[in-house]
């Protein structure tokens, strides 16, 4: 039986570099700062922490729940659907977070969108369980 799951492991790298990126939006603003540790009180660096922390809280859950899926034989379609909305949901938290600490109309759409796309695959993957 071979195992494949090379879907999630495109949209896993494509997050991967989301990651990556807002964390070096974490180090450019420690150095524009002079913050070595924590946030040092600075509003900017607050954001940021808090945009990266979020996605570490709540992308792996999601990546599992894709792999699941896929390897459940969810349809390719659908995975790519999901990879993508997850994606771009968090390009929407990212910038919508950026641009303001309240709620911003990119903000709200990537924490609904994503929101969504974990009820669903979760659903996906009980349901596929089940039968």
């Amino acid at each position: 039986m071979e195992i494949n799951i090379t879907i999630t492991a495109l949209y896993t790298a494509l997050l991967t570099l989301l990651f990556v990126s807002l964390a070096f939006n974490i180090i450019r603003l420690r150095f524009k700062h002079k913050v070595g540790l924590g946030d040092g009180g600075e509003k900017e660096l607050i954001k940021a922490i808090r945009i990266h922390g979020n996605f570490a809280e709540y992308v792996p859950l999601a990546l599992i729940l894709l792999a699941g899926f896929e390897l459940g034989g969810g349809d390719s379609l659908w995975v790519h659907i999901f990879g993508s909305v997850l994606f771009l949901s968090r390009i929407l938290h990212a910038l919508g977070l950026s641009q303001s600490i309240g709620m911003s109309k990119p903000r709200a759409v990537g924490v609904i969108s994503m929101f969504l796309v974990l009820l669903m695959l979760a659903i996906a993957n009980i349901i596929a369980f089940i039968s």
